[in-house]
């Protein structure tokens, strides 16, 4: 499992994707969103500007990111 450190109190999940790798834009974040392929602690989540705060696990396409 991929851990990424935060410094602030949160990250919202599309700047996560980017972040991690995963999405090379904000355009790729929101499209790997809304085709239902991020789980955000086991559930799909549909909101790109979802708050992620540390000890949230996000999955996308079978490839877990944990938030320190």
């Amino acid at each position: 499992m991929k851990t990424i450190k935060i410094d602030t109190e949160f990250i919202k999940l599309g700047q996560l994707l980017k972040l991690a790798g995963i999405a090379d834009s904000g355009v790729h974040a929101k499209i790997l969103i809304l085709n239902g392929e991020v789980k955000l602690n086991g559930c799909v989540e549909m909101q790109r500007g979802k708050k992620i705060v540390k000890g949230d696990i996000v999955e996308v396409l079978n490839h877990p990111l944990k938030v320190e």
